[in-house]
């Protein structure tokens, strides 16, 4: 009686008799978890098993050509990869020095277009169209495109030797001395945008009322740029820089159909190297044991990178 006297005075609905009473409250807090563990479970086996097979291949002998070797290597694969193979030092050379140029260049160029794109100005969203169009070509096909304009034939070369530059039939990608800048620009086309796109967005997030009160200041566009512009990018400049230096380091689809690692190996990077043991070569072991190495140094350059940048500091 007392209770029914209750919900008619609350308003509630009277409930049925014998019915159970519905349970009120938080939700479990072990509810999310259960939900989200079959596509966790599933992210889990397409990770950590390759991870995991990776690291038990690299401690093998897996030829496919020579069956008769294959067992159990223990740690020779990394002996031989430190001590007797000078093409590992070269590729490993060779990727940092393709990394530091490639992520500074696209950093300066897509900084640069992210400020122009960022203005108000007539035809904007045409400009900002055509700056970001290169990130949504795939790299064969950019390689496609690069290798006709390297044409010596009918590319840009041809052309040049008519205004009397260079001479006619060269190409700069079987010259040691040009197939680097060559492969430098054709990436640069590929990745500015990338910079482009999440510095804008980084961009537009920065309170206009910053610079004004900077303009009343007396502040320039430089000392704005210095001092409101990159502190606000900051986070955004090493997320970007991290993201696109790994992606650079395990750079094989431009590289391999440009130039394919020559002229005389001079353009292998270290993935490369791993990609021509395994699949042209067919010793997955050694290949799986260059693959390891190449992780852990990125995993130590990228941890160092981190800390060293202090990423996610509240420094604005």
């Amino acid at each position: 009686m007392a209770s029914a006297v209750a919900q008619k005075s609350s308003g509630a609905p009277p409930r049925a008799p014998g019915k159970p009473r519905r349970r009120t409250g938080a939700t479990p807090r072990r509810l999310p978890y259960l939900l989200i563990a079959p596509a966790g479970l599933l992210m889990l086996g397409f990770i950590a098993y390759p991870m995991l097979s990776v690291f038990y291949y690299s401690l093998q002998n897996y030829n496919a050509t020579k069956p008769w070797r294959n067992g159990f290597a223990g740690l020779d694969n990394f002996t031989k990869i430190f001590t007797d193979d000078p093409l590992f030092w070269d590729s490993l050379v060779f990727s940092g020095k393709w990394v530091v140029t490639e992520v500074s260049l696209q950093l300066a160029l897509g900084l640069g277009l992210a400020l122009i794109v960022n203005q108000t100005f007539v035809g904007r969203a045409i400009a900002r169209a055509l700056v970001f169009s290169p990130w949504a070509v795939s790299g064969v096909l950019t390689t496609t495109i690069w290798l006709l304009l390297y044409n010596p034939s009918t590319g840009v070369g041809r052309y040049l030797a008519d205004a009397g530059i260079g001479t006619y039939g060269s190409s700069v990608l079987s010259d040691t001395g040009t197939v680097f800048w060559a492969a430098v620009l054709a990436e640069l086309w590929r990745g500015v945008p990338f910079f482009a796109i999440l510095i804008l967005a980084d961009l537009q997030s920065i309170p206009g009322d910053l610079y004004e009160a900077a303009s009343v200041d007396g502040a320039n566009r430089f000392r704005q740029f210095v001092h409101i512009t990159l502190p606000h990018l900051k986070d955004a400049i090493i997320l970007s820089t991290l993201l696109r230096a790994v992606w650079e380091f395990n750079n094989v689809d431009l590289l391999l159909t440009l130039t394919e690692g020559g002229p005389a190996g001079v353009t292998t990077t270290l993935p490369l190297y791993v990609a021509v043991t395994g699949f042209e070569a067919h010793d997955f072991g050694y290949a799986t044991a260059l693959t390891t190495v190449a992780f852990v140094i990125l995993l130590f350059c990228s941890i160092l990178y981190l800390r060293l940048s202090k990423f996610g500091g509240d420094d604005k």
